[in-house]
């Protein structure tokens, strides 16, 4: 039976609150603090029953480990689909305030994040960070305006829509990946949640060349979301599962979760931790006809139901020699 967990203010905002608080801490006390880095995760279609510490079949370990050394949000809220979600992390208002709350932005539409729209990076920059998004977009591309390199990043890796094939990068036969805002050709055949982190990992590597200046990584994983593909080592754990979609779900998954441990990894080497804030988010619910799972909760991707809007998060900021963030209540 499915049951509806017991509910309070949605949570999604309490993100934008503590990365706000945060910096006004940071900003306003700048002898005691120090502005921290920030990395902001996002999955896709990722289902509330399909992490480890949710009593999964699907293994998560390094996501386990972060939610079991930081703070997991068990209340915590989204919008049902990809581009309400986005844009109220981008912009900081409710979808219902950007026009955006109807469905998400395909190819043909002349839509996108409003223009006169101040965006999280932006405010970034305002104090100095450096800012880069790697993966997928999907708050507008009809016009170069609309495009992330635009809207306050340094720099941008990726998908400007939302449902390109993992290997050949393209959406309906065309190609859509770019750098910076140039098309990229040479990566055919390699998995696009393998380039997703590869390219963070290069990120961090120039930045430890550089730590005086903080800087915003926005890592928005293709990762679950249809069509369903994987390379197929990271299937071999999960055979014994009889649903097809499930089992190359559950392979996506894992490979998500070693792309996490990767990068995580990376900042344990290069004593990037110590400074950093990094925050795990889903966009929505899971699809349950493509391989998710959102026990105990009704609901599906796009349901207004709590299996479409209550989803998994955490963050986790290690000690630091320099304070950067205080307790604080946030309610919705």
């Amino acid at each position: 039976m499915y049951r509806r967990l017991k509910s309070y203010a949605p949570c999604f905002s309490c993100i934008l609150c503590l990365l706000i608080l945060l910096l006004m801490i940071s900003t306003n006390h700048r002898i005691a603090c120090k502005k921290p880095n920030i990395i902001f995760i996002l999955a896709d279609d990722y289902g509330f029953h399909d992490i480890g510490y949710h009593g999964s079949e699907i293994k998560t370990p390094n996501l386990d480990r972060l939610a079991a050394e930081g703070v997991k949000l068990e209340n915590y809220y989204v919008q049902p689909i990809c581009t309400p979600t986005r844009s109220q992390l981008m912009s900081g208002k409710y979808q219902i305030h950007t026009g955006l709350q109807h469905g998400v932005i395909t190819p043909e539409m002349p839509s996108c994040l409003p223009l006169d729209d101040v965006t999280l990076a932006e405010k970034l920059k305002e104090l100095e960070y450096a800012t880069h998004v790697v993966g997928k977009w999907h708050l507008g591309m009809y016009k170069k305006a609309c495009w992330p390199t635009r809207r306050g990043f340094d720099s941008y890796f990726g998908y400007l829509l939302g449902k390109e094939e993992y290997f050949t990068h393209k959406r309906n036969g065309s190609l859509d990946f770019r750098d910076q805002e140039n098309p990229v050709w040479n990566y055919n055949g390699i998995y696009s949640t393998h380039l997703f982190t590869q390219r963070a990992q290069d990120i961090l590597r120039q930045h430890s060349q550089n730590s005086n200046q903080p800087f915003f990584l926005y890592l928005p994983f293709q990762a679950v979301h249809s069509p369903l593909e994987v390379p197929e080592q990271y299937m071999i754990p999960y055979w014994h599962i009889q649903d097809k979609f499930r089992r190359i779900y559950a392979g996506m998954v894992a490979c998500m979760d070693e792309g996490i441990g990767n990068i995580t990894q990376t900042m344990d080497q290069l004593g990037l931790w110590k400074d950093t804030v990094l925050i795990f988010s889903t966009d929505n619910g899971g699809q349950i006809y493509l391989g998710g799972n959102n026990w105990p909760l009704r609901g599906w991707k796009e349901s207004l139901w709590e299996g479409g809007t209550h989803k998994v998060s955490l963050f986790e900021q290690r000690s630091s020699t320099s304070p950067i963030c205080a307790s604080f209540e946030c309610s919705g």
